[in-house]
C-alpha cells in the first residue's frame, strides 16, 4: 500500500479528503471505483490508488498556477479523467465545474464565461475544443493521466466546511442556466439520503446508470459510495439498454440507480428475467415520478423494490422511501431523518400548512446539504428564500402520516429523462431561426408515463414549414436532452393578458 496521505488541519473539512484521503487511511486496499466499458470489460482502482493519483494531479494543478476558489470546468464523460479532475480540483480548494460532454461547444463556452473559469479539463470526446478555450488553462486527457502518474503529490487543502467545492449549472426561471454552488460540507449533508434512501454501507456496490456530470450520478454514483467506503460503478461504454442487467450480474451490484424511464426501458429491452440479479438488494430512482404501474412491473420481473426520492440540484434528494419499510405507491416518501421540511402557502408566508393542503415544498436554511447560493444571481437567490426556508418550486402536500404527495411544479420547468430544462432556453434558440415568427415550448405527454419536449412554432408568412431544418438548428445549439422531440406548426401562440406564453393552452399531443 502507498504511504498514508496527510490529514487536513483538525479545524478544516475537505470533500476530497473525506471521500478519498480518509478512506485511503482506513480502507486503502478496498475497491473504490469500477469503470465498465462493457459487461465483461472493466477497470478498477482502490482507495489508496485513487488517493495517490488525485494528489499527484492536484500537485500538477497547483504548479500550473491555479489558486484556491478558481473555477475549473470539467468537460469529460464517464471515465477516470473526470473522477481525477473533480477530486483533484476540490482537493486544492478550487471549485470543480462539471459540464456535460453532451453540451454543444457554444453552451460550454457560455457556462465558462458565466463562471469565470480559469481552466478546463477536456476528455476524448471534447478534445477538439481546446482552441475554443484558448483563454483558459487547458488540460486534455493525456495531461490529466500524465500528471496523475508523475506529479509531485499535494496535501489536501485545509478548506473550511462552508468553502465552495463545486458549481453545477441547472435550468431555472430564465433563458440562461444558473449556477448552483455547493460547499465541501455537502458530503455531510448527504448522510441522511445514504441512510434513509440508499441504505448504504461499506459492503455495497453501487451501479449508477447516469452521466457523472449530472448531480444525481455524481452524488449517488461517486460521492456517497466513497464517503461510506463502498464501491461505485459507472458505465463508460456504448449506450445499450440491455447492458444494465448484465452489469448488475457481472459486477455483483447491490444497489442500482437510474431514472424511472430507464427502468421502464430495461423491462422492455433488457429482459432481466434471464439474468442473475441475486446480488441486487434494491433499485433507487429519482429525477422523474415513479408510477405505481412501473413499480409493480419491476417488482414482478426482478423480485426487488424500487425506492423513489424527490430532490433538486440545490440539495439533491431530501424526501425518499426507505429500504425495508413499506412503500406507498405514488408517493416519493417522507422527509429524510434530520431534514426540516415544510409545505408553505403558494402566495407567500412562512407558516407551514397542515396536512392535506397543497403548497410549495421548502427546506430549512440550516440543512448542510443545501447550496451556498446561486452563482452571481443575487435576485434569484433572494427570491428563492422566505425567511429561513428555501423554496424550490415543487408543489406537494403532506398526508396525516407524514408522507409527501407531489403535485407538480409551480413553474414551467420541463423534465427530459430526469434533466430539468427551461422552456425559455429552448425558445431562445428557436427564435434565432430565420423562418420563425414566434415559438413556444412545453412538456407534453405522449404515452403513459412518457413525456417529451414539444415545440409549437409560427412560421413567417413568406417562409415554408421545414421540420427538418428546425431539428437541425436545435441540434447545432442545444444539448441533445434539451432538444424538442416533436414540432407542431400552429397559426398563433396562446398568451396570457400580460403577454406571457400560456403553456397549458398549447395543444396536447395525445
Amino acid at each position: 500500500m502507498n504511504p498514508a496521505p496527510m490529514r487536513t488541519a483538525d479545524d478544516s473539512f475537505n470533500l476530497a479528503w473525506h471521500c478519498l484521503g480518509r478512506q485511503a487511511e482506513e480502507r486503502g486496499d478496498s475497491t473504490a471505483l469500477i469503470l465498465c466499458d462493457g459487461p465483461d470489460a472493466f477497470r478498477s482502482w482502490t482507495y489508496a490508488e485513487l488517493d495517490q493519483m488525485v494528489r499527484r494531479l492536484a500537485g500538477g494543478l497547483t504548479a500550473s498556477g491555479l489558486v484556491k476558489r478558481d473555477r475549473v470546468m470539467i468537460r469529460a464523460a464517464n471515465d477516470i479523467d473526470f473522477v481525477l479532475a473533480f477530486f483533484a480540483t476540490t482537493a486544492i480548494g478550487c471549485v470543480a465545474q462539471p459540464a456535460s460532454a453532451l453540451l454543444t461547444a457554444e453552451e460550454a463556452l457560455a457556462l465558462a464565461a458565466d463562471s469565470g473559469a480559469a481552466a478546463v479539463f477536456l476528455g476524448d470526446a471534447t478534445a477538439g475544443e481546446s482552441r475554443l478555450f484558448s483563454n483558459l488553462r487547458v488540460f486534455d486527457r493525456q495531461d490529466t493521466l500524465r500528471l496523475a502518474a508523475e506529479g509531485a503529490p499535494a496535501l489536501y487543502a485545509p478548506t473550511a466546511a462552508d468553502d465552495p467545492a463545486y458549481l453545477v449549472f441547472t435550468s431555472g426561471s430564465t433563458a440562461e442556466p444558473k449556477g448552483v454552488l455547493h460547499a465541501h460540507r455537502v458530503v455531510i449533508g448527504r448522510r441522511p439520503m445514504a441512510r434513509d434512501w440508499l441504505g448504504l454501507s461499506e459492503d455495497d456496490v453501487v451501479l449508477h446508470a447516469g452521466n457523472i456530470n449530472w448531480t444525481y450520478a455524481l452524488g449517488v454514483g461517486v460521492l456517497d459510495p466513497f464517503a461510506c467506503g463502498a464501491t461505485g460503478v459507472l458505465y463508460a461504454g456504448p449506450r445499450d439498454l440491455s447492458v444494465w442487467p448484465k452489469l448488475i450480474e457481472r459486477r455483483r451490484a447491490t444497489i442500482f440507480a437510474a431514472v424511472p424511464s430507464l427502468y421502464r426501458q430495461i423491462l422492455k429491452y433488457g429482459d432481466p428475467s434471464t439474468i442473475d440479479l441475486s446480488s441486487l438488494r434494491h433499485g433507487v430512482c429519482a429525477g422523474e415520478a415513479l408510477s405505481p404501474e412501473l413499480l409493480a412491473q419491476w417488482r414482478e420481473a426482478t423480485g426487488t423494490w424500487l425506492y423513489e426520492a424527490l430532490g433538486m440540484s440545490e440539495i439533491s434528494t431530501y424526501i425518499s422511501c426507505r429500504p425495508g419499510e413499506p412503500i406507498r405507491p405514488g408517493s416519493p416518501g417522507r422527509p429524510q431523518t434530520g431534514r426540516r421540511i415544510a409545505v408553505l402557502p403558494i402566495d407567500g408566508g412562512t407558516e407551514p400548512l397542515p396536512p392535506g393542503q397543497v403548497g410549495l415544498l421548502a427546506v430549512h436554511r440550516s440543512d448542510p446539504g443545501l447550496m451556498l447560493g446561486y452563482w452571481n444571481r443575487p435576485a434569484e437567490e433572494a427570491a428563492a428564500f422566505r425567511g429561513e426556508w428555501f423554496v424550490g418550486g415543487d408543489l406537494a402536500e403532506f398526508d396525516d402520516d407524514g408522507w409527501i404527495w407531489h403535485r407538480g411544479r409551480n413553474d414551467d420547468l420541463m423534465n427530459a429523462f430526469g434533466y430539468r430544462v427551461s422552456p425559455l432556453e429552448v425558445e431562445k434558440v428557436l427564435s434565432t431561426h430565420p423562418d420563425i415568427a414566434d415559438a413556444a415550448v412545453a412538456e407534453r405527454k405522449v404515452a403513459n408515463g412518457v413525456s417529451v419536449i414539444a415545440a409549437f412554432v409560427v412560421v413567417k408568412p413568406d417562409r415554408a414549414a421545414d421540420e427538418g431544418a428546425l431539428f437541425a438548428h436545435c441540434a447545432e445549439h442545444l444539448a441533445a436532452y434539451k432538444r424538442p422531440r416533436a414540432i407542431m406548426f400552429v397559426s398563433e401562440i396562446a398568451r396570457t393578458a400580460n403577454g406571457k406564453v400560456s403553456r397549458k393552452a398549447l395543444p396536447q399531443l395525445i
